[in-house]
Protein backbone atom coordinates (compact mmCIF):
# COMPACT_ATOMS: atom_id res chain seq x y z
CA UNK A 1 0.00 0.00 0.00
CA UNK A 2 1.92 3.84 -0.97
CA UNK A 3 2.36 5.49 2.33
CA UNK A 4 1.20 9.07 0.91
CA UNK A 5 2.46 10.46 4.53
CA UNK A 6 5.98 9.23 3.44
CA UNK A 7 6.10 10.46 -0.15
CA UNK A 8 5.14 14.10 1.45
CA UNK A 9 7.95 14.01 4.06
CA UNK A 10 10.16 13.02 0.97
CA UNK A 11 9.13 16.17 -0.89
CA UNK A 12 9.46 18.54 1.94
CA UNK A 13 12.78 16.98 3.07
CA UNK A 14 14.23 17.91 -0.09
CA UNK A 15 13.00 20.89 -0.33
CA UNK A 16 14.44 22.39 3.01
CA UNK A 17 17.33 20.34 1.89
CA UNK A 18 18.24 22.26 -1.32
CA UNK A 19 17.20 25.29 0.14
CA UNK A 20 19.01 25.10 3.36
CA UNK A 21 15.82 27.51 4.76
CA UNK A 22 13.17 26.40 6.61
CA UNK A 23 11.30 29.79 5.38
CA UNK A 24 12.26 29.67 1.45
CA UNK A 25 11.74 25.90 1.50
CA UNK A 26 8.07 26.99 2.99
CA UNK A 27 7.56 29.76 0.73
CA UNK A 28 8.19 27.05 -2.61
CA UNK A 29 6.46 24.99 -1.08
CA UNK A 30 3.28 27.32 -1.15
CA UNK A 31 3.02 26.80 2.77
CA UNK A 32 3.99 28.87 6.08
CA UNK A 33 6.87 27.94 7.68
CA UNK A 34 4.88 26.65 11.28
CA UNK A 35 4.01 23.10 9.87
CA UNK A 36 6.62 22.42 7.58
CA UNK A 37 8.69 22.85 11.27
CA UNK A 38 6.38 20.20 12.50
CA UNK A 39 6.26 18.07 9.41
CA UNK A 40 10.00 17.41 9.25
CA UNK A 41 10.34 16.96 12.92
CA UNK A 42 7.64 14.16 12.71
CA UNK A 43 9.84 12.40 10.23
CA UNK A 44 12.71 12.76 12.52
CA UNK A 45 11.00 11.32 15.04
CA UNK A 46 9.44 8.30 12.70
CA UNK A 47 13.46 7.72 11.21
CA UNK A 48 14.31 8.32 15.11
CA UNK A 49 17.79 10.41 13.49
CA UNK A 50 18.29 14.11 13.24
CA UNK A 51 18.38 15.49 9.82
CA UNK A 52 19.07 19.19 10.13
CA UNK A 53 21.03 21.29 11.97
CA UNK A 54 18.90 24.77 12.75
CA UNK A 55 20.70 28.11 13.34
CA UNK A 56 19.85 31.31 12.37
CA UNK A 57 21.81 31.12 9.04
CA UNK A 58 19.06 28.47 7.87
CA UNK A 59 19.28 24.67 8.02
CA UNK A 60 22.35 22.45 7.34
CA UNK A 61 22.21 18.73 6.61
CA UNK A 62 23.57 16.44 9.12
CA UNK A 63 25.81 13.60 8.30
CA UNK A 64 22.50 11.27 8.15
CA UNK A 65 20.64 13.66 6.21
CA UNK A 66 23.48 14.26 3.94
CA UNK A 67 23.73 10.24 3.86
CA UNK A 68 20.31 9.80 2.73
CA UNK A 69 20.15 12.61 0.32
CA UNK A 70 21.13 10.70 -2.79
CA UNK A 71 18.69 8.06 -2.14
CA UNK A 72 16.20 10.58 -1.58
CA UNK A 73 16.79 12.45 -4.78
CA UNK A 74 16.56 8.94 -6.71
CA UNK A 75 13.49 8.37 -5.44
CA UNK A 76 11.83 11.95 -6.09
CA UNK A 77 13.18 10.59 -9.94
CA UNK A 78 11.28 7.35 -9.89
CA UNK A 79 8.56 9.27 -8.66
CA UNK A 80 8.27 11.72 -11.26
CA UNK A 81 8.79 8.66 -13.47
CA UNK A 82 5.63 7.39 -12.28
CA UNK A 83 3.47 10.25 -12.21
CA UNK A 84 4.60 11.48 -16.01
CA UNK A 85 3.58 6.97 -17.19
CA UNK A 86 0.77 7.77 -15.01
CA UNK A 87 -0.39 10.93 -16.92
CA UNK A 88 0.47 9.20 -20.36
CA UNK A 89 -1.66 6.18 -19.92
CA UNK A 90 -4.67 8.46 -19.09
CA UNK A 91 -4.11 10.77 -21.84
CA UNK A 92 -3.73 7.47 -24.41
CA UNK A 93 -0.14 8.10 -25.09
CA UNK A 94 2.15 5.04 -25.42
CA UNK A 95 5.11 5.60 -23.02
CA UNK A 96 8.53 7.00 -22.51
CA UNK A 97 11.82 6.44 -23.79
CA UNK A 98 14.88 8.06 -21.52
CA UNK A 99 18.00 9.04 -23.34
CA UNK A 100 21.10 9.68 -21.88
CA UNK A 101 23.67 11.78 -23.50
CA UNK A 102 27.16 13.69 -23.23
CA UNK A 103 26.58 17.51 -23.71
CA UNK A 104 27.90 17.07 -27.32
CA UNK A 105 25.50 14.46 -28.44
CA UNK A 106 22.80 16.40 -26.81
CA UNK A 107 23.66 19.58 -28.92
CA UNK A 108 24.64 18.19 -32.28
CA UNK A 109 23.11 14.64 -32.73
CA UNK A 110 20.24 14.45 -30.73
CA UNK A 111 17.81 16.91 -32.03
CA UNK A 112 17.35 15.41 -35.41
CA UNK A 113 16.99 11.95 -34.30
CA UNK A 114 14.50 12.96 -31.66
CA UNK A 115 12.56 15.05 -34.59
CA UNK A 116 12.83 11.66 -36.60
CA UNK A 117 11.91 9.54 -33.48
CA UNK A 118 8.14 11.86 -32.81
CA UNK A 119 7.84 11.78 -36.27
CA UNK A 120 7.03 8.02 -36.73
CA UNK A 121 6.19 7.42 -33.06
CA UNK A 122 4.43 10.66 -32.10
CA UNK A 123 2.86 9.28 -29.24
CA UNK A 124 6.24 8.43 -27.44
CA UNK A 125 7.56 10.48 -24.87
CA UNK A 126 10.81 11.28 -25.30
CA UNK A 127 13.06 12.27 -21.74
CA UNK A 128 16.51 13.26 -22.19
CA UNK A 129 19.23 13.45 -19.17
CA UNK A 130 22.89 14.60 -19.75
CA UNK A 131 25.49 11.84 -18.56
CA UNK A 132 29.53 11.81 -18.83
CA UNK A 133 30.49 8.71 -21.22
CA UNK A 134 31.66 6.97 -17.91
CA UNK A 135 28.01 6.56 -16.33
CA UNK A 136 26.18 5.66 -19.57
CA UNK A 137 26.95 1.61 -18.83
CA UNK A 138 26.30 1.64 -14.95
CA UNK A 139 22.68 3.99 -16.09
CA UNK A 140 22.13 1.23 -18.97
CA UNK A 141 22.06 -1.98 -16.57
CA UNK A 142 20.70 -0.24 -13.81
CA UNK A 143 17.43 1.16 -16.43
CA UNK A 144 17.87 4.07 -15.82
CA UNK A 145 18.05 4.95 -19.23
CA UNK A 146 17.04 3.28 -22.39
CA UNK A 147 19.13 4.65 -24.60
CA UNK A 148 22.56 6.08 -24.40
CA UNK A 149 24.83 8.46 -26.46
CA UNK A 150 27.91 8.78 -25.40
CA UNK A 151 32.06 8.34 -26.38
CA UNK A 152 31.86 4.76 -26.26
CA UNK A 153 34.02 1.82 -28.40
CA UNK A 154 34.81 -1.65 -28.60
CA UNK A 155 33.41 -4.95 -26.52
CA UNK A 156 31.16 -3.42 -23.80
CA UNK A 157 29.55 -6.71 -22.42
CA UNK A 158 27.63 -9.01 -22.99
CA UNK A 159 24.15 -7.50 -22.95
CA UNK A 160 25.04 -3.69 -24.38
CA UNK A 161 24.65 -3.55 -28.08
CA UNK A 162 26.73 -0.58 -29.37
CA UNK A 163 26.23 1.72 -32.85
CA UNK A 164 28.85 4.07 -33.28
CA UNK A 165 27.18 7.43 -34.67
CA UNK A 166 30.63 9.83 -35.14
CA UNK A 167 33.72 9.49 -35.74
CA UNK A 168 36.11 12.94 -35.71
CA UNK A 169 39.69 13.67 -36.16
CA UNK A 170 41.99 15.08 -33.00
CA UNK A 171 42.99 18.09 -32.59
CA UNK A 172 45.63 19.24 -29.41
CA UNK A 173 44.23 21.54 -26.56
CA UNK A 174 47.10 24.11 -25.28
CA UNK A 175 46.54 26.54 -22.49
CA UNK A 176 46.51 30.12 -24.29
CA UNK A 177 49.98 31.20 -23.42
CA UNK A 178 51.93 27.96 -24.12
CA UNK A 179 54.99 28.61 -26.60
CA UNK A 180 53.21 25.85 -29.54
CA UNK A 181 50.35 28.41 -29.87
CA UNK A 182 52.30 30.37 -32.49
CA UNK A 183 52.60 27.43 -34.57
CA UNK A 184 49.52 26.62 -37.29
CA UNK A 185 49.50 22.71 -36.91
CA UNK A 186 51.07 20.18 -34.72
CA UNK A 187 52.45 17.24 -34.66
CA UNK A 188 52.01 14.38 -32.31
CA UNK A 189 56.13 14.06 -31.99
CA UNK A 190 55.96 18.31 -31.17
CA UNK A 191 54.27 17.25 -27.75
CA UNK A 192 56.76 15.02 -26.48
CA UNK A 193 57.96 16.67 -23.67
CA UNK A 194 54.31 17.57 -22.43
CA UNK A 195 51.97 17.51 -19.28
CA UNK A 196 48.99 15.12 -20.88
CA UNK A 197 45.72 15.80 -19.62
CA UNK A 198 43.93 12.23 -20.96
CA UNK A 199 40.93 10.32 -20.28
CA UNK A 200 41.27 7.48 -17.47
CA UNK A 201 42.04 3.77 -19.40
CA UNK A 202 38.80 2.83 -17.10
CA UNK A 203 36.38 5.47 -19.24
CA UNK A 204 37.95 4.44 -22.44
CA UNK A 205 40.24 1.60 -22.65
CA UNK A 206 40.07 1.26 -26.44
CA UNK A 207 40.18 5.14 -27.05
CA UNK A 208 43.20 5.20 -24.21
CA UNK A 209 45.21 2.45 -25.65
CA UNK A 210 44.98 3.76 -29.01
CA UNK A 211 46.23 7.30 -28.12
CA UNK A 212 49.38 6.15 -26.05
CA UNK A 213 50.13 3.45 -28.85
CA UNK A 214 50.33 6.71 -31.46
CA UNK A 215 52.32 8.25 -29.17
CA UNK A 216 55.00 5.24 -29.01
CA UNK A 217 54.94 4.96 -32.77
CA UNK A 218 55.73 9.03 -32.22
CA UNK A 219 59.00 7.96 -30.52
CA UNK A 220 57.77 8.86 -26.65
CA UNK A 221 55.66 8.17 -24.00
CA UNK A 222 53.13 10.12 -22.92
CA UNK A 223 53.28 11.73 -19.41
CA UNK A 224 50.12 11.67 -18.14
CA UNK A 225 49.29 14.17 -15.39
CA UNK A 226 46.10 14.09 -14.98
CA UNK A 227 43.03 11.13 -16.16
CA UNK A 228 39.74 12.74 -16.58
CA UNK A 229 36.49 11.66 -17.38
CA UNK A 230 35.36 14.11 -20.40
CA UNK A 231 36.19 15.92 -22.22
CA UNK A 232 34.94 18.80 -20.57
CA UNK A 233 37.33 18.07 -18.24
CA UNK A 234 40.10 18.29 -20.49
CA UNK A 235 39.50 21.86 -21.36
CA UNK A 236 38.92 22.94 -18.31
CA UNK A 237 42.06 21.35 -17.01
CA UNK A 238 44.40 23.16 -19.68
CA UNK A 239 42.59 26.39 -19.26
CA UNK A 240 43.98 25.95 -15.64
CA UNK A 241 47.77 25.15 -17.54
CA UNK A 242 47.70 21.82 -16.36
CA UNK A 243 49.11 20.43 -19.40
CA UNK A 244 47.87 19.26 -22.85
CA UNK A 245 45.25 17.02 -24.24
CA UNK A 246 44.18 15.59 -27.62
CA UNK A 247 40.70 16.01 -28.18
CA UNK A 248 37.82 16.09 -30.56
CA UNK A 249 38.40 18.85 -33.52
CA UNK A 250 34.82 20.48 -33.29
CA UNK A 251 35.90 21.72 -29.11
CA UNK A 252 37.04 24.40 -31.21
CA UNK A 253 33.78 26.02 -31.24
CA UNK A 254 32.86 26.08 -27.58
CA UNK A 255 36.69 26.38 -26.14
CA UNK A 256 37.27 29.62 -23.75
CA UNK A 257 39.46 31.87 -24.68
CA UNK A 258 42.18 30.48 -22.08
CA UNK A 259 42.70 27.39 -24.26
CA UNK A 260 43.57 27.19 -28.24
CA UNK A 261 42.86 24.55 -30.22
CA UNK A 262 45.30 23.07 -33.26
CA UNK A 263 44.64 20.94 -35.87
CA UNK A 264 46.60 17.78 -35.64
CA UNK A 265 48.89 16.78 -38.40
CA UNK A 266 48.54 12.87 -37.50
CA UNK A 267 45.24 10.90 -38.90
CA UNK A 268 43.96 10.60 -35.72
CA UNK A 269 40.16 9.31 -35.50
CA UNK A 270 37.83 8.87 -32.65
CA UNK A 271 34.80 7.68 -32.24
CA UNK A 272 33.34 10.94 -30.29
CA UNK A 273 29.41 9.34 -30.09
CA UNK A 274 28.09 6.02 -29.93
CA UNK A 275 24.44 4.60 -29.29
CA UNK A 276 24.47 1.81 -26.34
CA UNK A 277 21.46 0.23 -25.05
CA UNK A 278 21.39 -3.21 -22.93
CA UNK A 279 19.84 -5.91 -24.83
CA UNK A 280 17.84 -7.85 -22.38
CA UNK A 281 16.28 -4.80 -20.80
CA UNK A 282 13.55 -3.83 -23.33
CA UNK A 283 11.12 -0.85 -23.44
CA UNK A 284 8.28 -1.66 -25.11
CA UNK A 285 9.27 0.44 -28.10
CA UNK A 286 12.84 0.48 -27.94
CA UNK A 287 13.36 -1.85 -30.39
CA UNK A 288 10.96 0.26 -33.34
CA UNK A 289 13.35 3.32 -31.95
CA UNK A 290 16.34 1.47 -32.55
CA UNK A 291 15.41 0.54 -36.34
CA UNK A 292 14.50 4.12 -36.59
CA UNK A 293 17.86 5.17 -35.66
CA UNK A 294 19.79 2.22 -37.04
CA UNK A 295 18.51 3.30 -40.69
CA UNK A 296 19.26 7.20 -39.90
CA UNK A 297 22.59 6.25 -39.27
CA UNK A 298 22.92 4.01 -42.15
CA UNK A 299 21.89 6.70 -44.06
CA UNK A 300 23.94 9.43 -42.65
CA UNK A 301 27.27 7.22 -43.51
Amino acid sequence: MINFRLIRHLWLFLAVAEEQHFGRAAKRLGMSQPPLTEQIQILEQALKVKLFERSRRGAQLTAVGQAILPAMRKFAEQLESLELAVREAAAGQIGTLTIGAISSAILEVLPGLIAQIKQQHPGLTVAVKEIDSYEALPALHSGDIDLAFARLEGELGAHIGVLPLREEPLAVALPATHALCSRPQLALRDLAGEDFIMFARKVSPISFDRLTAACHSSGFSPRILHEVRSVTSQIAFVGCNQGVALVPASVQHTAPASVVIRPLADALQLVTTAMAWHTQRHNHLLDAVLATLRGSAVAGD
